[in-house]
């Protein structure tokens, strides 16, 4: 180790090593001693000893060196390491599953500046999580800070590939644009790896033939500092630039990814957010019309318990069966895997394919989206309109200092008004009469943060600010009665 800072135990590694990947901030769990010891481990935990280990990484600073000090564990251990250097995630996905195997993505998604961490893949680009190998790479991984990285008789070697022009043209392949009508698009990288990815897949910077897109580039310059905004779509305070970008130029639409470039938002030409259920339905009846037009007859599609009421009513009326699930990227990725899923859809703007090997891939959802609006003539406002027929609130956070009592308040006070169901936090479904508008809302303790996130939908906006506020208020109630 090169960095002079204090030793990592296996307390601090603890900390980093998150439900579904390793997050932290840089100089503290995460250094390069702590990354080269949890490469050495998830060699072992993954059985890739005399095998290949992709290894990639974003435009951090400290991306770079952390990818190669876990070079350093992974070929101690006996890896053969395959470094595709800077890449999306989706990109990391894509050798995961063509080359058929595990991948480390050195990321803070869209985390600040100071952070870093590491998304894992299996072999075929399947998640991995505590409960399905992410706790012994930890465990294995403070074995190695405590005695030291043994290698083995034939350590591995480390090969530099660079797959980005097959990257995009895997995805030229999935989704043809080529004969949708020409449209402008502002595209809003936030010094992101959407800066290397969108010239490649939606432009000719890979050697591909020009689709009839006019790109209007926002902070494509790599930039680990986020100099404009972070990078992180989600918070409606970094869609602003984008936004106002949209009108100005008169485009058609808007695309903004975060960090790494595997989640994707999309604005209408009159600069409003168009929202990820609304995304989430639209792909879906895309990929459910694709596959029965191929003859398959039982086709499921899942989607998240936080995502619109619609989103479900929509797969079913596709001829689909909508599945249900918690919240979690590496837990839809195991379900899309069991059920056969053609399609997965969250609230986050994360969208999983089974022709993307059951992961996530932000771009083809946008590729999607451009698809089916490049085919018809309407402003997008308008396809966007007829897939949000009801309010969303969105995402809302609240920092609690006693999570457990405002989960108590927000359950006695909806006793007897709703049916609840507990798959992830507490989510109540409104009892109203056949006559009154529905409503339903979710809280979610977070696992890593003193914080209750509530989801709110309505079908009306009244409806939805009525229910939000009386939770809220539940929520933040002060405890000293100030």
């Amino acid at each position: 180790m090169t960095s002079a800072v204090p030793p990592v135990d296996r307390a601090l590694l603890t900390s980093i090593v998150k439900a579904y990947d390793v997050r932290g901030i840089v100089g503290e769990a995460l250094t390069e001693q702590s990354v080269e010891a949890l490469g050495a481990a998830f060699v072992d935990v993954v059985g890739a000893a005399g095998d290949r280990v992709v290894v990639g990484h974003d435009m951090r600073d400290s991306s770079p060196g952390f990818a190669e000090a876990f070079a350093r564990g992974a070929t101690a251990r006996g890896a053969d390491v395959v470094n595709i250097g800077l890449c999306s995630t989706d990109e990391s996905y894509y050798a995961s599953g063509t080359l058929d195997a595990p991948a480390a993505m050195f990321t803070a998604s869209h985390n600040p500046a100071a952070y870093n961490g590491i998304k894992f893949s299996r072999a075929g680009a399947q998640g991995i999580s505590l409960d399905t190998g992410l706790a012994d790479i930890r465990d294995r991984a403070g074995d190695f800070l405590e005695q030291g990285i043994s290698a083995i008789a034939e350590t591995g070697s480390v090969q530099r590939v660079d797959v980005l022009a097959e990257y995009a043209a895997y995805l030229r392949g999935l989704v043809d644009l080529s004969g949708i009508r020409p449209l402008k698009i502002v595209v809003d990288a936030g010094n992101g790896m959407g800066g290397l990815t969108v010239p490649a897949v939606l432009g000719t910077a890979a050697g591909l033939p020009a689709l009839p897109l006019e790109i209007v580039p926002l902070y494509f310059e790599l930039d680990g500092t986020f100099p404009n905004h972070e990078a992180n779509p989600l918070e409606p305070a970094n869609l602003v630039d984008l936004q106002a970008a949209v009108v100005e130029h008169g485009a058609d639409l808007g695309l903004a990814f975060d960090g790494d470039a595997d989640r994707c938002f999309v604005v209408d030409e009159r600069g409003a957010a168009v929202t990820p259920s609304a995304v989430a339905a639209i792909v879906a009846v895309r990929e459910i019309a694709r596959v029965a037009a191929l003859g398959e007859t039982d086709v499921n599609v899942i989607h998240n318990l936080i995502t619109s009421r619609f989103v479900p009513e929509t797969i079913e009326a596709a001829g689909a069966t909508p599945v249900r699930t918690r919240v979690g990227h590496s837990l839809i990725k195991d379900r899309m895997a069991e059920t056969g899923a053609v399609f997965g859809g969250e609230h986050s703007a994360h969208y999983y394919f089974r022709d993307f090997w059951g992961a996530d891939n932000g771009m083809l959802a946008a590729m999607h989206v451009l698809a089916e609006f490049g085919a018809q003539h309407a402003p997008l406002s308008e396809l966007a309109d007829r897939f949000t027929p009801y309010a969303l609130s969105g995402e809302i956070n609240s920092v609690v200092d006693d999570v457990p009592s405002a989960y108590t308040r927000v359950v006695e006070a909806f006793t007897g008004r709703g049916e609840f169901d507990e798959l992830d936090g507490l989510t109540v479904f409104g009892l109203t009469a056949e006559d009154q508008p529905f409503w339903w809302f979710n809280v979610r303790p977070s696992n890593t943060e003193p914080l209750l996130r509530l989801n709110v939908e309505g079908a009306d906006a009244a409806t939805m600010a009525v229910v939000r506020d009386e939770v809220l208020a539940l929520i933040r109630v002060d405890p000293r009665g100030a």
